[in-house]
């Protein structure tokens, strides 16, 4: 009887997460509150690992013109991470205060943050989609691409960075539904934009070549704002319902967001330079490296988004739980995190070492590219334990408001560390790519040992927002 009230327990709890609604974790068991959270975040991730891999799936069968195609996607995504990393810094900005928010019992002031956030990020996106549309051929010719490239991939990386304000929406309101506790609505968002692009990526690159895949990107991208904009305006599902009002500018919610946000950016600023860097150390080798690390890094995000996913749990519950005044429970909750993470992510490693031919290969089966996919992934995965207990901790940091602490941290670790040692071994010591591919696991993995070692000293806990 015992065994079967714990399985109808277990299936309760995940009934439960996939609620539409906003919830209080402020209160009740931490490890039922991190699943409840978790299993949507990282179904969400899933989706968005998925559609990584489908889309350079797709793009990496272009007839005649794969290499180019794939490095193309590889070195666009490289910029656009900047715009990423605006996403993800007003995301995490407006997470942070939406839970506080929550945690306070506040429900209006999290419902106008999250209508303020919107307006920073309209404001954010304009510039950045004005300028990759008119300088596409100069980003990928400054970041290293051939003639060759530059010729097939203008127009993919126009249509990627025209599109770039249902990017920056998409991040921002999914953020705004996780910081209020409901997981369940951000996980559908990305089902539905990914699932439409899946769909639509084999059908317009068909007629349109490489550009189809990136107005497929944007279409699905497109229908999930959509979806996201119903249930914050028109949907009385759950706690938040912003109204037309609650647009006019605040300067004080405004500067709140502004001010963890900025900070937020540097630290993924940071983080995404870095890869940019990375990847044009990489071009220095060819088409064929770089596009192999390329599908390597995606097969690696395939397995990463999940645990971030996972990661996202713990800024909520540190967020809620500081509004609540249990910085204790806060705590414990990123512990409990940190553990199935780390579970996870020892998991996953043993994959990447073990089937890592049989995984690239069924990718693509160019010999070159292969070659230097299999090392990268290789070689990378195996500081998969400490990036899963890093990604928590960051996560956590941010959840409370904290974004300079990881900021400093991304700043040594991939500035003063992993860059000059990328180049120092694959350069100087002449071990080509394999020098960038050491370089990464190394740093993110002394990145993570210093984020715990901060994080234990307990500073976040007195953070005001």
């Amino acid at each position: 009887m015992g065994e079967l009230q714990r399985r109808q327990s277990i299936f309760s709890i995940i009934k439960d997460s996939f609620k539409s609604e906003n919830q209080d974790f402020t209160k009740g068991s931490i490890r039922k509150g991190v699943i409840l959270l978790a299993i949507p975040m990282v179904l969400e991730m899933i989706m968005e690992s998925v559609f990584a891999l489908v889309d350079i799936y797709f793009v990496g069968h272009i007839e005649g013109h794969a290499s180019q195609a794939v490095t193309t996607v590889v070195l666009t995504e490289s910029v656009l991470m900047i715009l990423y990393s605006a996403a993800m810094a007003l995301s995490m900005g407006a997470t942070a205060v939406v839970a506080r928010r929550v945690g306070e019992k506040n429900i209006e002031g999290a419902s106008r943050s999250a209508a303020q956030g919107i307006n920073l990020a309209l404001m954010v996106t304009v510039v950045i989609s004005l300028f990759g549309s008119i300088f596409a051929s100069d980003v990928l010719r400054i970041m290293g691409g051939s003639a060759e490239v530059i010729e097939v991939g203008t127009s993919y990386t126009r249509i990627m960075f025209g599109g770039s304000v249902v990017i920056m929406l998409l991040f921002l309101i999914n953020g705004v539904f996780r910081g209020a506790g409901n997981a369940n609505i951000a996980m559908w968002t990305l089902w539905i934009a990914n699932g439409i692009n899946i769909i639509l990526c084999p059908i317009l690159i068909h007629f349109f070549g490489l550009p189809g895949a990136a107005m497929a990107t944007t279409i699905g991208r497109g229908t999930g704002v959509c979806y996201q904009l119903y249930h914050l305006f028109k949907s009385r599902r759950g706690l938040l319902y912003i109204k037309r009002a609650y647009f006019k500018i605040e300067w004080t919610i405004l500067k709140t967001l502004y001010s963890l946000s900025w900070v937020a950016f540097l630290q993924f600023f940071i983080a995404s330079a870095s890869w940019m860097f990375l990847n044009r150390l990489v071009a220095q080798f060819g088409d064929d490296a770089v596009a192999g690390y390329g599908v390597a890094l995606r097969i690696l995000m395939f397995f990463l988004l999940p645990a971030w996913g996972l990661s996202n749990a713990a800024a909520t519950l540190v967020g809620q739980n500081l509004g609540a005044g249990q910085p204790d429970r806060a705590e414990k909750s990123v512990w409990t995190t940190a553990l199935y993470n780390a579970i996870f992510m020892a998991f996953v490693s043993l994959i990447c070492l073990v089937f890592a031919d049989q995984i690239i290969y069924f990718m693509n089966d160019n010999e070159a590219m292969a070659v230097y996919g299999k090392k990268a992934l290789h070689i990378i995965s195996l500081g998969y334990i400490f990036y899963g207990v890093g990604m928590v901790v960051t996560n956590s940091f941010n959840g409370a408001g904290d974004t300079k602490t990881p900021t400093f941290i991304n700043l040594f670790g991939f500035w003063a560390f992993q860059i000059p040692l990328a180049w120092l071994l694959s350069i100087q010591m002449q071990l080509g790519p394999t020098g960038v591919f050491i370089a990464v696991v190394t740093a993110e993995t002394l990145i993570s040992i210093a984020g715990v070692i901060l994080f234990r000293r307990g500073k976040w806990k007195q953070v005001k927002i």
